[in-house]
């Protein structure tokens, strides 16, 4: 597995400003004529078997229900980060 690239943005100081001092004078407002058109687009689910080292599954599951959800939104959010990276 490759290394993450090491982040170039000040993280500090954007956790510090206030919001009125964040310019999105490029992002447009997001109005009802976009929400009118806008398409939620949901990946099909695939059952599958999967080896889980005991501890680990026992941890997701004292979270309570609907934790394969959680374990599939983490490994969503590895993959798209790795994609990021790779691109």
């Amino acid at each position: 597995m490759s290394k993450t690239a090491k982040s170039k943005t000040d993280w500090k100081r954007l956790a510090e400003m206030e919001d009125e001092d964040i310019d999105t004078s490029d992002i447009p407002e997001l109005d009802d004529d976009f929400f009118r058109n806008a398409e939620l687009k949901v990946p099909p689910k695939q059952s599958v078997t999967l080896r889980l080292d005991a501890d680990v599954l026992k941890w997701f599951k004292a979270q309570g229900r609907g934790y394969q959800t959680r374990i599939n939104k983490l490994l969503r959010r590895y993959m798209e980060t790795h994609q990021t990276h790779q691109r």
